[in-house]
């Protein structure tokens, strides 16, 4: 949960929020954390989209580049080096003041690190994870965003124009710290400063991927349901396991939880599905369904349905692919005999199991694009 920046008794105790000692055990035992339904969009900080850490004013303790590792942050309490205790995160040195009358850090003094965004898009809620910072996590934090197109330096980015999405906020030690964003606009860059300084163990940001339609206009042909283009999952039926949004991420999956999995199905005549939206119109010429290391738990036979449209508008269900029996750890490719124009899909797993990747290649057709072009319109002015 986030915390009321104008809370009088943050500023009567600035120890409100932190967390107990380090007891021993499991290090998560006493780890606090909340219900953020945007954590079902997208993580668009995942390194596996390309994003970086591309500066920090300070990291003497420990990296910055910490901040967005797809594994949980992780504690040895044994684990020193040469600067002291070694933390899986982003921390600061403590900061001092002017002079000996003047000891604390002036109450603007703050450290910052810049984070470019893999996918821009609008983002709906972060997390800021002070995971095993106990009482040495920031008092508060605040987060910019930016909309900067193409490679910008690192100075470039100190002299963009940033956006206040969350103001000077407190947040509580160890523990998972959730903010929702209203901004409706595209942005490519965020800024995480901690005040004073600090540790911060990992960065999340969730929201709603928004591609540059004239990129994808060049490209001509693509993967019309990945993430980078603006594919989003909407529901499934089960993700026991791990999330159908690792379906439609760019790449190849690494091992066998980089996929979706689901839980054994048991009741007889049902079987596992996931539904995923395009970013807009698009028509398919040819599918790729990937079980990359599911060996003993892939999807037995697989079907693809389309739609064009939403229920509102009568759109109704029509097939892509019939059922068909899938290999385990296999790249399967299909080629359609006539393009199918869809705004959703949805790939049913018979009857359960787990697909690694799921490819739709085709274009965006006249309306799609033009669906496509107002939204980025709208968002970037």
């Amino acid at each position: 949960m986030s915390l009321d920046a104008n809370d009088p008794i943050q500023d009567q105790d600035p120890h409100a929020n932190d967390a107990a000692p380090y007891a021993g055990g499991d290090p998560y035992a006493d780890y606090r954390t909340g219900d953020f339904p945007f954590t079902e969009l997208v993580d668009l900080a995942d390194r596996r989209l390309g994003a970086g850490v591309v500066a920090a004013n300070d990291e003497f303790f420990a990296e910055r580049e910490n901040l967005l590792v797809r594994e949980r942050a992780v504690f040895d309490p044994e684990h020193f080096g040469h600067k002291g205790k070694i933390m899986d995160g982003w921390e600061t040195r403590r900061r001092r003041g002017a002079d000996a009358d003047h000891p604390f850090p002036a109450p603007e003094d703050h450290d910052w690190a810049i984070v470019r965004l893999g996918a821009p898009g609008v983002i709906r809620g972060i997390i800021v994870d002070t995971a095993h910072f106990r009482g040495n996590y920031p008092q508060k934090v605040s987060i910019q965003a930016a909309a900067v197109e193409g490679t910008p330096s690192p100075e470039e980015l100190l002299e963009a124009k940033w956006e206040e999405l969350v103001p000077p906020t407190p947040v509580r030690g160890h523990a998972a710290n959730g903010f929702a964003i209203t901004a409706e606009r595209r942005y490519t860059h965020l800024r995480l400063c901690q005040h004073p300084d600090g540790g911060i163990a990992r960065l999340r940001v969730h929201g709603e991927v928004v591609p540059d339609p004239e990129w994808l206009d060049v490209l001509g042909t693509l993967d019309l349901i990945s993430v980078l283009n603006g594919g989003s999952y909407e529901d499934a039926s089960d993700k026991f396991y791990s999330s159908p949004t690792q379906i439609i991420l760019p790449g190849t999956s690494r091992k066998m939880d980089d996929g979706w999995e689901n839980r054994r199905r048991r009741v007889r005549g049902t079987n596992d599905w996931v539904r995923f939206r395009l970013a807009a119109q698009g028509a398919v010429r040819a599918v790729e369904i990937d079980t990359a290391y599911l060996k003993g738990n892939s999807a037995g036979w697989i079907s693809l349905q389309g739609r064009n449209g939403g229920p509102e508008d009568g759109a109704e269900w029509f097939e892509i692919i019939p059922r068909t029996r899938l290999q385990p750890d296999t790249l399967h490719r299909f080629t359609l005999a006539a393009r199918a124009v869809v705004t959703h899909v949805r790939l049913d797993a018979f009857p359960d199991g787990g697909v690694a990747r799921m490819r739709l290649h085709g274009s965006l057709t006249e309306d799609g694009a033009a669906e496509l072009r107002a939204r980025y319109a709208r968002l970037t002015d």
